[in-house]
């Protein structure tokens, strides 16, 4: 299990719950905005946290902490993420899965073992535009479409997030994804935020106007639209 960050304490990762954020490295999307660039690309210098050393940490906060975010990166390409999560799970923890829903058949099993609670799938645009969002030219959409409707078939609460970018997003944009996936429960759209370590630099947030009418849009087709970074 390679773990490239650790932040031991968040209050904003995972809905409702006092948690701690464990980080992954790698990733098989390029999307231009991505604000964890150093975990995404090849050749850089990251960290190398023991898994065992998160278990001890989360065992000694054990009735201070709730839940573990687990992000990236893509979680998912952990080899050892199965058993990684068995641990935190045994130390009585909710788990939390930030994924980009690269992998369905994985996803599928850790929600029928039931070593999730939580779901947040990054929705990068419309299918139209998804390639060219994700940084993957020519990119099959099936596996991202396969990973949204095993979470529609509602055995985990999950949401589905869109990151709104100046440069790749636009209220037709989010019209096609209220469309193709009618009927989700929640929806939050975040507006883009400079990290300072991003794949590509010179990319703009909306305008605070702009992500309200985007909303009121999805609210057509969605059950419940929040907006985060407005």
């Amino acid at each position: 299990m390679h773990i490239a960050g650790f932040q031991k304490l968040t209050l904003l990762d995972y809905p409702g719950r006092v948690a701690c954020t464990v980080f992954t490295p790698g990733c098989g999307f390029r999307c231009p905005f991505c604000h964890n660039a150093s975990l995404v690309l090849p050749g850089r210098e990251r960290e190398d946290i023991p898994g065992e050393q998160v278990l001890s940490y989360l065992k000694k906060r054990a009735g201070v902490l709730e839940g573990v975010c687990l992000t990236g990166g893509e979680p998912l390409l952990q080899k050892d993420l199965r058993g990684f999560i068995s641990g935190i799970k045994a130390l009585g923890y909710a788990v939390k899965l930030d994924t980009n829903g690269s992998d369905p058949d994985r996803l599928r099993r850790l929600m029928e073992e039931g070593l999730l609670d939580y779901v947040a799938m990054d929705i990068k645009n419309a299918p139209s535009r998804y390639a060219e969002t994700a940084g993957v030219p020519g990119m099959d959409l099936a596996a991202v479409a396969e990973s949204a409707e095993a979470l529609m078939q509602g055995k985990i609460p999950f949401e589905f997030r869109t990151t709104v970018v100046r440069e790749f997003h636009t209220r037709q944009d989010v019209r096609e994804i209220g469309r193709w996936l009618r009927g989700a429960p929640r929806y939050f759209l975040q507006n883009f935020v400079s990290s300072g370590d991003l794949i590509r630099q010179g990319l703009h947030p909306v305008e605070e106007e702009e992500m309200r009418a985007m909303a009121g849009i999805l609210r057509e087709y969605v059950g419940e639209v929040a907006l985060r970074g407005v």
